[in-house]
């Protein structure tokens, strides 16, 4: 890392007299909250493993930000998941095991050995053909590492990722060598047919274990109905669960117009109040 980002050990900066705008300024501010005896004494007790939750949940309010169109929040998003990698740098910085110039130094270089079409004079015929060689040039960066090869084209999807994302990895990864649906009527018949062996599991006296595992299967298969439809199953759902939440909190409104509360006792004018909410969204 060069001299102008404060050391492990060594006074920060005062980040209120840095520009801003520069990644400086960051880097100082995050060395201070880190420091043993001027520090913030939540920061300085977190780890890695403490502040994970937090990062996903950057993630994901990046993501409503962007699905939301609010370039200011989106702004503002960015920056809180910027501080995560900082934090994250500052604290293997502290056990001198790489600090924030190797990160970009990392990401910098990845980028531009797997884009040799765009930084060198390689040619590529089609999207297909960048996607391909990316996942070799992966697989060979692996190899010089000392890693060990995989032996399953679908091994290495993070277990981590939500289950909607998994599942669609999966999924492609399986379809690059041919294990796939030829036509969308087969995978629209795949989840008909998993809908009717969940129903199967209807009966009160069916194990509880085998209704998780057909209700695992119809959602997988769904997965795959969104990937050949070309849908994010993920964004389709995230899509899904603001359109009840906003339609819901309008049936409230309505509901209390009318002197009601949401209640079991109501649930005729709330099924009503819902319909008239979806046609008027349409």
């Amino acid at each position: 890392m060069t001299d102008q980002f404060p050391k492990t050990g060594e006074p920060a900066p005062d980040a209120r007299r840095l520009d801003p705008r520069t990644i400086e300024a960051l880097l100082a501010v995050v060395a201070r909250l880190r420091d043993p005896e001027h520090g913030c004494p939540w920061d300085l007790k977190q780890t890695p493993r403490t502040i994970l939750p937090y990062t996903l949940e950057e993630a994901y309010e990046v993501a409503e930000a962007i699905e939301n169109d609010d370039m200011a929040e989106l702004c503002e998003e960015l920056g809180d998941l910027l501080f995560q990698v900082a934090i994250y740098a500052r604290m293997a910085q502290e056990r001198d095991a790489f600090d924030f110039g190797d990160v970009v130094a990392s990401i910098t270089g990845k980028m531009i050995r797997r884009h040799p079409h765009v930084f060198e004079n390689a040619a590529v015929a089609s999207e297909q053909e960048v996607r391909e060689n990316w996942e070799a040039m992966k697989a060979a960066e692996r190899e010089a590492k000392g890693k060990r090869l995989r032996t399953s084209v679908i091994e290495g999807v993070a277990q981590a990722l939500p289950a909607l994302v998994r599942a669609e990895k999966l999924q492609k990864r399986a379809a690059r060598v041919g294990f796939d649906w030829d036509s969308l009527d087969g995978v629209a018949d795949k989840v008909r047919e998993e809908l009717a062996e969940c129903e199967e599991t209807f009966s009160a006296h069916a194990d509880p274990l085998e209704r998780v595992h057909e209700v695992g299967d119809l959602l997988f298969s769904c997965v795959n109905l969104a990937r050949h439809l070309g849908v994010d199953a993920e964004q389709a759902l995230r899509a899904a669960n603001h359109r009840f939440e906003r339609r819901f909190m309008r049936v409230e409104v309505c509901l209390g117009a009318a002197g009601k509360t949401p209640a079991p006792e109501h649930r005729a004018d709330m099924e009503r109040l819902w319909e008239t909410v979806k046609a008027e969204e349409r």
